[in-house]
């Protein structure tokens, strides 16, 4: 899968919110962003994080007047990358990035450099995604709030209209500019969703793609941002009709093989575009694609009910709502062993098994749900790996919630008959993408213990082996 390649341009060199930003819309602990002196080796430099390589960040470091030989630097970087061939090696998007000046502070949005930019940068920037990042919102609307505004969010907007935009649309003569107001610290958080949507539809424009396949630099974008599982879902839903989907019932593509492997495939298609910090292949492990296929496997098990007394799985003590410190925590008990797949099917031929769409159309939608359920249970997990803990904390809340029960039902009594591949498809996408998914995975978290990302366990530790 290709990265995605940004430029930061930023007025100022320090304090604006560069690496807050950064660090939130793309999940790193720490944004590297280039203290070197302007230069042509500080923006050619690829600031890139292990932490989320599909992200690589070019840093223009600003245009301060006593850095006025910066313009020309940027500029002759901006048109060398627009004639690269190569998709990894063009630039696609630019954010050019002011914190919001407090003018009564003495402060100015526009120094020399960024004026010269403005006027004379559009030949360069040519079709290249360019966003307006006003940042620190939260500190200008404390300051509206301490001079006694009636109303503060009205006041902001005005503000930030008269002295922000309408600047910048002068010196540029356009009629608009993309913009976004942007506040990067949790408490104060707002803005950022607007900025990664408005910077995927920018780049999915310009960087479309042939037919109905995906853009590689819309498949990096969306999988680089780690703050809205919904671009991720979209995503998973675009590479699959791109690749099997479209087909499951009667693709070429897997005759001869064993469901196994076929499986194995969509799981590599999946996992790539949530783009978890997963330095030990956790989510690509053999354990792991053997809980989801023994998931799977429910199917064909008789219906369990949240209160059916002979429910195996009763919620442990790791699941209840007032958890445990996390020294004394249990190891999380899953219901099946990760060393072994306990289905015999998984070892059959795609042509020779019986409903095969339904075992695939399962496995598609409940890895796309755990993966779900993990997004957000790690989202403050930033700078820390993934571990085996998380996973099955995710694997369990899922498989235990009515939300699986209500996808294997809705699956098991579906007919997808040779020939019906599109109501497979239409099928597939409703569940994934239903109305009520964000309510399922909130409800699916509740109760969970705290995550302690410094601690991992093994697969099948707290599994009770009759």
């Amino acid at each position: 899968m290709s990265s995605f390649s940004s430029l930061g341009s930023w007025k100022g060199n320090s304090g604006v919110g560069k690496s807050t930003l950064i660090n939130r819309i793309f999940g790193l602990e720490v944004a590297q962003v280039s203290k070197d002196r302007p230069g042509q080796a500080a923006i050619e430099k690829e600031l890139i994080s292990e932490e989320n390589n599909r992200f690589i960040l070019h840093d223009s470091r600003g245009f301060e007047p006593a850095e006025g030989s910066n313009y020309d630097v940027v500029k002759s970087f901006i048109e060398q990358r627009k004639k690269m061939q190569d998709v990894k090696d063009q630039l696609h998007a630019v954010w050019l990035c002011f914190q919001i000046p407090i003018l009564r502070y003495g402060e100015r949005l526009l120094e020399d450099g960024v004026e010269a930019f403005l006027k004379e940068g559009k030949e360069a920037l040519g079709n290249t995604p360019t966003i307006v990042v006003f940042t620190k919102y939260d500190r200008l609307l404390s300051f509206v709030r301490k001079q006694k505004a009636a109303d503060p969010e009205a006041e902001a907007k005005r503000y930030l209209q008269a002295y922000c935009i309408e600047p910048i649309l002068d010196f540029t003569g356009a009629a608009d500019i993309a913009h976004v107001a942007v506040s990067s610290k949790r408490k104060t958080e707002r803005g950022l969703e607007e900025l990664i949507n408005l910077t995927q539809g920018k780049v999915s424009k310009i960087f479309s793609a042939p037919g109905n396949t995906v853009s590689p630099v819309h498949l990096a974008a969306a999988g680089a941002q780690r703050m809205l599982p919904t671009l991720k879902i979209e995503l998973s839903i675009e590479v699959g009709k791109q690749r099997y989907w479209r087909a499951l019932a009667s693709s070429a593509n897997f005759q001869n093989y064993k469901m196994l492997n076929c499986l194995g495939v969509i799981h590599t298609d999946i996992v790539l575009v949530w783009n978890f910090y997963d330095l030990d292949n956790h989510l690509d492990s053999k354990e792991f694609r053997n809980l989801m296929t023994s998931m799977v496997g429910e199917l064909d098990a008789p219906v369990r009910t949240a209160t059916d007394s002979s429910d195996p799985l009763p919620r442990s003590d790791t699941f209840t709502m007032n958890p445990v410190p996390l020294l004394t925590l249990a190891p999380v008990a899953l219901p099946f062993l990760a060393c072994l797949i306990l289905v015999t099917w998984a070892y059959e031929t795609y042509q020779r098994l019986q409903k095969v769409h339904q075992k695939f159309m399962a496995y598609i939608v409940d890895l796309t749900h755990v993966l779900e359920i993990l997004f957000l249970l790690t989202a403050d997990a930033r700078g820390k790996k993934l571990t085996r803990r998380a996973i099955k904390l995710a694997f369990k809340a899922y498989y235990e919630s009515s939300w699986m029960r209500n996808v294997h039902e809705d699956i098991g009594q579906f007919d997808g008959r040779l020939g019906v591949q599109d109501l497979i498809l239409e099928r597939i996408t409703s569940l994934i993408s239903s109305d009520d998914a964000e309510a399922n995975v909130r409800a699916a978290l509740q109760g969970l213990p705290q995550l302690d990302s410094e601690n991992d366990e093994g697969w099948d530790d707290g599994r009770q082996v009759s």
